[in-house]
């Protein structure tokens, strides 16, 4: 797939302008699909029975055995779905390490993530962190889900992340979160990702009305860190786990008239319409690839270190921090043969992504795979 029809590439390292634009071309092709006289409205928080305001990520996805499976379910969407469609041009990708910073036995789940390039003309050994953001969640991926998330100024990085996000959420985090948030961020482990993804609009005029709901849809390779701190795994003869694959699908926002104000719940009956939607041409097309699995990325590492044998005990005493993989080398982490050298932890990090054993895809591919006609 070319610049002409990824354009967005060329904004990669610059989130400000990179989702100005998809707006711009979101709504474009709003205007194109007869929705004038139409705004966009983000996802609504979710306002619960006994008045709770929740920050909803309404999300699902399937588990494949390898990202080749997933070859053309653009194609399976836009043929097997009526009133759905891909909006042009929005095609963008990412490369990113997902840090699990809380263990399974934590009520949420704690991440953090930066996006990686590589520099121009720079070997594809090396890359860099750009665009970071720290999280929760709640567990499982089966149900809509809490999430909190906040960027990260390149400034604060030494710093634990907690404290700008309980100052942006403030009063939206129910307390249990609150607390769970205050809580010292410690790896678990790591998971390198590359992701193709694109939008879609969802139109189902006899069941969900006026709405038009937005969706994000992506298709993840990921590799597993062995280890908490990345390094060789006698378990495995690797410094990583395993590979997986993942299909998702996210609703972002919806489009209605300008004079509409539909309530609540109309708001959130379509963007379940619209969420399980997607879900059967995808099920029905890729049933025989699909893992069963209700655990979300993040939990697949933390279930990927704990089958090796990672003790509870030996992570904390690790004492990893994740800002730590944001910098070339720590101070205080010392290679355990060598005690003059110190550990390179984002060397450590790159062979998530350029492991020659169990290398993952590049963009190119991935969204090549995801626009194949099958």
């Amino acid at each position: 797939m070319n610049a002409a029809i990824r354009p967005l590439f060329k904004h990669i390292r610059n989130h400000d302008v990179l989702f100005t634009e998809l707006a711009n071309i979101r709504n474009q092709f709003a205007s194109e699909l007869g929705l004038e006289g139409y705004i966009f409205h983000k996802t609504p928080k979710l306002i619960t029975k006994d008045n709770k305001r929740l920050s909803i990520e309404p999300e699902r996805s399937v588990v494949l055995r390898n990202y080749q499976s997933a070859k053309g379910f653009k194609s399976v969407l836009s043929n097997q779905l009526p009133g759905f469609n891909l909006i042009p041009k929005s095609d963008i990708g990412f490369r990113y390490p997902t840090a699990a910073i809380a263990g399974k036995d934590a009520p949420y789940i704690k991440r953090f993530r930066s996006e990686y390039f590589h520099r121009i003309d720079e070997t594809r050994d090396i890359c860099r962190p750009l665009n970071l953001s720290y999280g929760i969640k709640s567990r499982g991926k089966s149900d809509n889900r809490e999430e909190y998330e906040v960027w990260l100024p390149e400034n604060s990085l030494k710093l634990d992340p907690s404290p700008l996000f309980i100052d942006k959420y403030a009063e939206d985090l129910p307390n249990e979160v609150l607390e769970f948030a205050s809580l010292p961020p410690i790896v678990h482990g790591w998971m390198g990702v590359k992701r193709c993804a694109f939008e879609g609009i969802y139109q189902a005029p006899s069941q969900t009305s006026n709405i038009a709901v937005c969706i994000a849809l992506s298709l993840d390779a990921y590799n597993i860190g062995a280890k908490p701190d990345l390094s060789f795994s006698d378990a495995t003869k690797s410094s990583l786990a395993y590979g997986g694959a993942e299909i998702e699908w996210e609703v972002l926002g919806y489009y209605c008239p300008l004079d509409s104000q539909p309530s609540h719940d109309e708001i959130w009956e379509a963007i379940n319409q619209a969420i399980n939607a997607i879900s059967v041409p995808l099920e029905n097309t890729y049933q025989a690839s699909i893992l069963p699995c209700n655990e979300s990325k993040t939990e697949r590492i933390l279930s990927a270190i704990d089958e090796l044998g990672n003790t509870s005990q030996s992570i904390q005493e690790l004492n990893l921090k994740p800002w730590e993989f944001l910098q070339t080398q720590s101070d205080y982490r010392k290679k355990p043969k060598d005690l003059s050298r110190s550990v390179n932890l984002l060397g450590r990090l790159n062979r998530l992504f350029y492991n020659p054993e169990l290398p993952l895809p590049s963009l190119r591919e991935l969204h090549y795979l995801a626009a194949q006609e099958i």
